[in-house]
């Protein structure tokens, strides 16, 4: 496989040259201004030392590296666009989605450590499993559908198990559901909108992230 190929998956994109997305490429910013207002919630909590962020958490920086490794590799794909450059927009989103799964279980839902790992590896699999059936109504869209569902589906369980955390988290879920609409309508505007709506997707999903993590921390059962 040649790791070098040109990609071309965007409706900005004309050619193969490093600014070929500039607004794309540009509104990755928004991860990044996400990862440094999470990191303020954080510390922000730490200061006021609420049990559910203890001094020695490690978990939520973790998240808040991963958000800012993803603007970084997003600006990547959407400059060199190459086929290795893929990976270093979807390997750390993927983590990033997994990982979350998993504090979820633990520390919303309030899970053991067993049905957590459990759910995660099932969420997963199922996710890869579902997606290709999906590819053909939303697209490259379709490896984030799961991710939509998941959210919408803790923030329905959290109904019981800690309130807190429900309505924030479907409020997350609608705008996911939302910021993944202009993502799927990138290609198919394109002819009446040259620009594309992918950068979009970028903005409101560096919200997503952002609102994600600050759940994480104001309505965790446990550290």
């Amino acid at each position: 496989m040649d790791w070098t190929r040109s990609i071309d998956a965007y409706c900005e994109r004309l050619d193969p040259g490093f600014w070929a997305e500039p607004v794309n490429a540009l509104t990755n910013a928004a991860f990044l201004i996400s990862a440094a207002a999470a990191w303020r919630v954080w510390r922000a909590e730490q200061r006021r030392k609420v049990p559910c962020t203890p001094p020695d958490d490690w978990a939520v920086p973790a998240l808040i590296f991963i958000l800012f490794v993803i603007g970084i590799g997003s600006f990547l794909f959407h400059t060199i666009a190459t086929r290795w450059s893929v990976l270093a927009d979807v390997v750390p989103i993927a983590v990033f989605i997994h990982f979350y799964f998993f504090l979820a279980m633990r520390r919303i839902l309030c899970l053991g450590l067993v049905p957590s790992m459990a759910l995660t590896l099932a969420f997963l699999f199922a996710g890869y499993g579902v997606a290709p059936l999906l590819s053909g109504v939303v697209g490259s869209s379709a490896g984030y559908v799961p991710a939509a569902v998941a959210i919408l589906a803790v923030a329905a369980v959290a109904r019981r198990l800690n309130r807190a955390a429900a309505g924030p988290l479907a409020l997350v879920g609608a705008i996911f559901v939302i910021s993944l609409a202009f993502r799927t309508a990138d290609i198919p505007f394109c002819p009446s909108f040259p620009l594309g709506t992918h950068f979009v997707w970028h903005c409101l999903n560096a919200v997503v992230l952002y609102l994600l993590i600050r759940t994480l921390i104001r309505t965790s059962l446990r550290s």
